[in-house]
């Protein structure tokens, strides 16, 4: 198992190329499950969960072939079957749920695992497909899901949800008649997917707001596309720039995909500047320190929430830092605490003290997003930190020592 070796107190200088997001290709590559034709999507990150993707679609027998750019065919799907074994490693597994119904009439997806920040109910997912005919039963462990055909439906989401937008909007592609989805998610990434089903025919009409239509076609064909740059790899840069008082352009990013962060960031003395190639971002002469409060997009995502924080831990004053997207998002409180961070939490919020230093410790990642935290802290704290089980980290960021030691970090990947 890898470690990450890190000698903190270097400011970070230089360009970083942002990765396709994974959280875009994710959804994108099970589109492909919509269509016998062949699919081609560019623009795809080197990423652990995009490789579980790979495998639990190979698995039904759809073929791959490429690197960042991908061919996919799934002409023929020989099961209809998510295995526990590959879904408790990724819960966007769930993703294949509403493809292989609305095209193969039946799936059968273990209930998710493979994350540990909070229950993320898939009870949307499930009554959505409910409401459009489909019969869903709990067995085993497993969603056993069967329709003849879906059937558009007037859908409510109790909760905006990332992964019942996409799961829905893409069995509705397939469905009869017309599928309305209320108080759906916004994300850029709904979006991305959107326009990717669009190109291989789908009539869809409002994503990026809270009320997407979709009136169901017979067939989906193949169809070209890029994913959308990773706004919160992109985020993760802007926030080390200002941390480690450096200056870095990060290049290939959408500032439209980051306004929250970007004027959070303003309000901590941040100089943030859109070039031809996306932002150059500069750190204030001191770190002013702001509340935060997580929300659905377009709010301040849960997904920056780790990073904002060990920000905050070395700011000038007082931080509330409130978390409304998942329970059990403070994982990192703890191991930041270890490094000298000063952080209580009071029920859903982390009251966060600034300090003038942190120090290098031994630490431990304990999510995806907690782990980018982890390396934020350790680049300005005194002397030397070693993170372990960072193989959170390589399921949502491409390289990340590598993109980092070029800015001028003291970072490197060992064996443990």
């Amino acid at each position: 198992m890898d470690k990450i070796v890190i000698h903190g107190g270097k400011p970070l200088h230089g360009n970083v190329q942002i990765s396709g997001a994974k959280n875009a290709a994710l959804p994108v590559l099970t589109a492909a499950l919509l269509t016998e034709e062949t699919c081609t999507f560019s623009n795809i990150p080197d990423l652990v969960d995009i490789k579980t993707a790979y495998k639990l679609l190979r698995n039904m027998g759809v073929e791959i072939e490429g690197d960042s750019t991908v061919k996919i065919s799934a002409r023929k799907i020989t099961n209809s079957v998510a295995p526990y074994d590959l879904v408790k490693t990724m819960r966007a597994s769930i993703l294949v749920l509403g493809p292989l119904v609305a095209r193969m009439g039946q799936a059968r997806v273990s209930l998710p695992g493979g994350c540990a920040i909070g229950a993320r109910p898939v009870n949307l997912h499930i009554k959505a497909l409910q409401d459009m005919g489909a019969s869903v039963k709990l067995h085993g462990g497993y969603i056993e899901a069967k329709a003849n055909k879906l059937k558009g439906a007037n859908i409510y989401f109790d909760l905006p949800t990332v992964t019942g937008t996409e799961n829905i909007m893409m069995a509705a592609t397939l469905a009869e008649g017309t599928t309305v989805l209320n108080n759906a998610a916004r994300e850029p990434e709904i979006v991305n997917l959107a326009d990717v089903l669009k190109g291989m025919g789908a009539k869809i009409s409002g994503a990026g707001t809270d009320v997407i239509t979709i009136t169901g076609v017979t067939t989906l064909k193949a169809t070209e596309a890029s994913i959308i740059p990773d706004r919160i790899e992109a985020g993760t840069f802007m926030i080390a720039a200002g941390m480690t008082h450096g200056e870095i352009n990060v290049l290939g990013c959408n500032p439209q995909h980051l306004e929250a962060l970007i004027n959070k960031l303003q309000d901590t003395g941040m100089k943030i500047t859109p070039t031809d190639k996306g932002l150059k971002v500069a750190a204030g002469s001191k770190i002013h320190s702001v509340d935060v409060k997580t929300l659905p997009h377009p709010g301040f995502p849960t997904d920056l929430q780790a990073q904002i924080m060990a920000y905050m831990s070395v700011g000038s004053g007082l931080s509330v830092i409130t978390e409304t997207v998942f329970e059990n998002r403070f994982m990192h409180v703890s191991e930041l605490m270890r490094m000298g961070a000063d952080i209580v939490i009071q029920g859903g919020s982390a009251v966060v003290r600034g300090v003038p230093t942190l120090y290098g410790a031994q630490t431990m990642a304990t999510d995806l997003r907690a782990s980018a935290s982890l390396i934020l802290a350790a680049l300005v704290a005194q002397g030397t930190t070693e993170i372990s089980r960072v193989y959170h980290i390589d399921r949502g960021y491409e390289n990340i020592e590598k993109k980092f030691s070029a800015l001028g970090a003291d970072i490197q990947r060992m064996k443990q």
